[in-house]
């Protein structure tokens, strides 16, 4: 077990890449926060995700946009598990809208999750960590539209772009305090936020058309790369960004 008796918080854990992460982390022996947000079922399926896992866990709720939420959420954890080692900023949404019609209401709200999100459980988690000592793990779940344009998603590539260069800047800033800093960058992942192109047969056509390897990935397989980077296998790790993405990155950029 790589991640014996860790703590750790997922962010967006209740579906998707941060299910798969949190399931991945307690089955290698960590405590995991799953975090959600307060709206439908969400609060019943975390539930049912932290009776699930193998470890102890708790459902803790919260915005990841808001400060007091994020303060909170940290706090439940660390009072339940007395410390937090790992801190993997997982939320994040889109909007799909050309450029020219994407109001202010759009940009700040994508930004305010994607960005500003990643901000806030970064600082909270480090400002822990700190206290605590000795070193953790700071994990941001970036795209690989970091990296790559996406035309119609402007707030979204600029989100991740600016997710790259904050992790790039605290691995410089929190490697005193042995804190890593990495990105895990996703290409086309089978999940929620991609189930509208899974669903349409030519839009699948044209996205499989894009990837070398023929296939959209798997939530489990970015889980994979997460408890790498969580675990001291990945000490002398920091300021990478990893890309899960079948080769798209490779076939974009090629030409």
């Amino acid at each position: 077990m790589r991640l014996k008796d860790k703590v750790a918080i997922v962010t967006g854990a209740n579906s998707g890449i941060g299910k798969a992460i949190a399931e991945r982390f307690a089955a290698e022996g960590a405590h995991v926060g799953v975090n959600y947000r307060v709206r439908g079922n969400n609060a019943e399926v975390a539930q049912a995700i932290v009776k699930s896992l193998p470890t102890e866990g708790i459902a803790v709720a919260g915005d990841v946009s808001k400060r007091e939420d994020v303060e909170r959420m940290v706090a439940e954890v660390v009072a339940k598990f007395g410390r937090l080692d790992i801190a993997v900023s997982n939320a994040g949404m889109e909007i799909k809208k050309p450029f020219l019609e994407v109001t202010d209401d759009d940009w700040n709200k994508v930004l305010s999750v994607n960005l500003y999100g990643a901000f806030l459980i970064s600082q909270v988690a480090a400002r822990q960590i700190v206290k605590q000592g000795p070193g953790g793990k700071l994990i941001f779940i970036s795209s690989v539209h970091e990296d790559i344009p996406f035309p119609e998603y402007a707030s979204y590539c600029a989100s991740k772009g600016g997710v790259r260069m904050l992790m790039r800047n605290l691995a410089m800033e929190l490697a005193p305090y042995k804190i890593n800093c990495n990105n895990i960058a996703p290409g086309a992942i089978a999940t929620p936020i991609n189930q509208a192109v899974l669903d349409d047969p030519e839009a699948k056509k044209n996205a499989l058309g894009e990837i070398p390897w023929g296939r959209f990935g798997r939530p489990e397989e970015v889980a994979s790369v997460a408890v790498f980077l969580a675990s001291d296998e990945a000490d002398y790790v920091t300021g990478s960004t990893y890309y899960i993405d079948g080769g798209l990155t490779q076939q974009v950029t090629k030409y």
